[in-house]
């Protein structure tokens, strides 16, 4: 018998100074039982940077052609594809010709060091895509706040993020390994 999605409710406040963008978001995100708590939390982590109305969770692990969250516009067309991890060039490359734009958040330490070295050459070309490293010990953090039901706070300032409950707070200083050069795909 296959393993089943793990259901988690999150209320989400998010206080965005960069972005001037203040609202609160109830979200529902399917945990996939090959799911760590750590990849949960960064997926919300990453919401909170990029929050919008429109931005919505995939079936991301389960499914090879969606990313972990993407926005579309009311013309059905991607305008912005997220993915979290360490994907192959090949993916990246056809992210890169459905999407606007394209961002990449890798958080596996060493692993994701190596990823970057390996690939950082052949992603210099996606002019709409952006590489971030999230620290491993900051991801790891971020796995302790995973609970079924959450009430999280986030602030974001400056291209940080404090993410947190009544109990904790998490810092996130994201490291920008490449940033999108423009709009237009490439």
């Amino acid at each position: 018998m296959a393993l089943k999605a793990t259901i988690h409710k999150v209320n989400l406040q998010i206080a965005d100074m960069d972005r001037h963008y203040y609202q609160d978001h109830s979200l529902t995100i399917a945990r996939h039982p090959s799911e760590t708590d750590e990849r949960m939390m960064l997926r919300i982590a990453v919401f909170a940077l990029h929050a919008h109305e429109q931005l919505k969770f995939t079936r991301g692990l389960s499914t090879d052609d969606e990313p972990d969250m993407w926005l579309k516009n009311l013309h059905g067309d991607i305008d912005l594809w997220i993915e979290l991890g360490q994907p192959d060039e090949k993916r990246i490359r056809k992210a890169c010709g459905q999407a606007q734009e394209v961002w990449v958040y890798c958080y596996s330490g060493s692993s994701a060091e190596l990823w970057w070295q390996q690939n950082q050459g052949k992603l210099q070309r996606f002019g709409n895509l952006s590489v971030v490293n999230i620290p491993a010990k900051t991801s790891q953090q971020l796995g302790t706040l995973a609970e079924r039901n959450m009430s999280l706070h986030c602030s974001i300032q400056d291209k940080s993020l404090w993410i947190g409950n009544e109990e904790t707070t998490i810092e996130i200083k994201p490291q920008v390994w490449k940033i999108k050069s423009d709009s237009k795909k490439t």
